[in-house]
């Protein structure tokens, strides 16, 4: 692969799909893979699983959480207004006069609103603005409003993704660039063979609790298995080198380990061994808050997995634009795809 499919992430991107409501990012998915696995099936929690059979019956799992962060709708004001409850967690002070879509049986643009600072008192100026501060106006009365929303709609972040100097901005890189690396790594397998059945899983809800890992994993039952996920690059002015965790363009991020799960020492090794060989550049990822999928595929089935994480560093994460950078993403998919093909040759009864 030496080209980005920008169309294709793009779509990837800006189709809505906040936890619990993936429903149009899940069939987006299902379109492009239908000829990419040998077999493919959704669970009743609403994950993909996507397999290529491999020689042997020995399994390896990777998934990226298809889920973004957003909002549902649990008040409607008798002034149209909405009011809202995150799906996910935001920082606050990124949501200001941002737009937003509401999803009822109608798509409606709405703007996140707050008090406005002329008639703030001066020690409301100095604090951030909390989540439950802000509403959502649609421009319409609450007669028009009801027609089209109602109590439970999801709202999602209205935003183009677009190339931004070396790098890809917009919302929901998180986790969207890592759906993206698990269609491209299934493309780039598909005419190969590999040792081992390899399940391609796209899970939900990841961004409220981790809950779609858990169900593929406990069905699986994997030996091997790899999250893929996002991870922070704090290297930006204000930081200082033992924040920084990873930096754009210095490569695909190796996990060693994050708040809720360790990589596995042995994964570690061999993930690092054949991103040496095959000359991919790479660099540790140490997250000290916050988890992926790795750590519900790493312990949620009978026996445990072997398990490591691609992770793609990623700025402004968590906020209303995320961006990464196109290199970093290519050496995911490389990493990926050598690490799936070649994981028979590592001694892993080695301790």
């Amino acid at each position: 692969m030496t080209k980005i499919n920008f169309e294709l992430l793009k779509k990837i991107s800006e189709i809505p799909g906040v936890s619990g409501f993936e429903s149009k990012i899940r069939n987006l998915i299902l379109d492009e893979i239908k000829d990419l696995s040998d077999d493919i099936s959704i669970d009743n929690l609403g994950n993909i699983i996507a397999l290529k059979k491999g020689k042997s019956d020995k399994k390896v799992l990777a998934a990226a959480h298809m889920d973004e962060i957003g909002f549902i709708v649990n008040y409607i004001d008798d002034e149209g207004f909405l009011h809202f409850l995150p799906l996910g967690g935001f920082d606050p002070k990124t949501l200001v006069s941002q737009r937003v879509i509401v999803h009822g049986t109608k798509d409606l643009v709405g703007v996140m609103a707050s008090k406005p600072i002329h008639i703030m008192k001066a020690k409301e100026r100095e604090k951030t603005v909390e989540i439950q501060d802000f509403f959502i106006d649609l421009g319409l009365p609450k007669k028009e409003v009801e027609k089209y929303i109602e109590i439970g709609n999801p709202v999602s972040r209205e935003r183009e993704l677009i190339e931004l100097g070396e790098c890809i901005n917009g919302k929901s890189l998180d986790n969207r660039i890592s759906v993206y690396i698990l269609i491209e790594t299934l493309r780039t397998l598909k005419n190969k063979t590999i040792p081992y059945d390899f399940y391609a899983c796209f899970t939900v809800q990841e961004e409220v609790g981790i809950r779609g890992a858990q169900t593929v994993s406990l069905d699986i039952n994997p030996d091997f298995s790899f999250g893929l996920d996002t991870t922070i690059a704090y290297d930006v002015p204000g930081s200082i080198p033992k924040e920084t965790v990873t930096s754009l363009g210095k490569g695909t991020a190796i996990k060693i380990m994050d708040s809720s799960a360790i990589a596995d020492y042995r994964m570690v090794k061999y993930m690092k061994e054949t991103a040496q060989k095959h000359n991919i550049k790479w660099q540790a990822e140490l997250l000290p808050a916050g988890g992926t999928d790795t750590a519900m595929i790493q312990r949620m089935n009978k026996k445990g997995a072997i398990t490591g994480a691609v992770s793609i560093p990623t700025r402004h994460i968590h906020q209303v634009i995320e961006s990464v950078h196109k290199e970093d993403v290519k050496a995911s998919i490389q990493l990926l795809t050598h690490c799936i093909i070649e994981i028979n040759t590592f001694n892993w009864d080695h301790y």
